[in-house]
């Protein structure tokens, strides 16, 4: 028998719903309304079932030195996924979880309870409000942006100072993480790597390689740095899969970028 719980969102005026993953034993699916948001195997969190998610992850691991603590910032919290990813990879990280759904972070943290939540602070609000409010000051090895819904995201979450105000925040080798979705001819995406180049010095890209055809919809991975990319780190990323997948850079984004 398959195990589920809901909570009601009131913001989004829909239910929360999680359910068990019928295939894979001790993974769960939340979705919101209709629509499924977040996997999660909480019995083995160093798996990651999306590949959004998985890529997102990739970066997070070249982050420092391999299982040192990190401090990320996670805007849009969903399962925690990914929060629980680095909580197993890199114990001793301290994170902060922020989502503009009241019930959500506690509806999600009742049923599935991270191992160790003593280095999670959870935040309720508007993701670009808390940047400059309650997170003024602090400093962060990666800021993760997992909000977007395509070009109907909110327009003040679109813009390059939004980015400017996470860029605050990053620690000085640090990097903003951005999952876009979006369907073809891929505006929108092109409408956030030219904002994120405009606050920051490097832009790298990683999707599915039919992706980058622009003729399929789906999720791209941005990242955004002020460090130097060398071509070792983009090897890195390129090795970590999921496969078949295409990470640009530099002039190979060359294409991309211009709405």
């Amino acid at each position: 028998m398959v195990t589920r719980a809901s909570r009601w969102m009131s913001n989004l005026g829909a239910h929360a719903t999680l359910k068990e993953d019928a295939f894979v034993p001790g993974a769960w699916v939340l979705s919101l309304g209709d629509a499924e948001q977040s996997h999660v195997n909480v019995g083995h969190p160093e798996e990651i079932f999306y590949e959004y998610l998985r890529r997102l992850a990739n970066y997070i691991d070249q982050l420092k030195e391999p299982a040192a603590p990190l401090r990320v910032l996670h805007l849009g919290a969903g399962a925690l996924t990914l929060a629980r990813y680095v909580e197993a990879v890199r114990p001793g990280s301290t994170q902060v979880a922020v989502d503009l759904e009241r019930e959500l972070l506690d509806f999600v943290l009742e049923a599935l309870p991270m191992d160790n939540q003593t280095g999670l602070t959870t935040l309720i609000g508007d993701a670009r409000e808390v940047l400059t409010a309650e997170l003024a000051g602090m400093e962060f090895d990666a800021v993760v942006l997992d909000i977007f819904s395509g070009a109907g995201a909110p327009a003040h979450l679109k813009v390059p100072a939004f980015y400017a105000e996470m860029k605050a925040l990053l620690a000085p080798q640090g990097m903003v993480l951005v999952n876009v979705g979006d369907d073809p001819p891929f505006a929108f995406a092109d409408s956030q790597i030219q904002a994120l180049s405009q606050v920051f010095t490097s832009v790298i890209a990683s999707a599915p390689t039919e992706i980058f055809s622009r003729k399929y919809p789906g999720n791209m991975v941005l990242a955004a740095t002020q460090s130097k990319i060398d071509v070792a780190l983009i090897d890195r990323l390129r090795g970590s899969g999921p496969h078949p997948g295409t990470v640009l850079f530099g002039s190979d984004l060359d294409g991309f970028g211009k709405p």
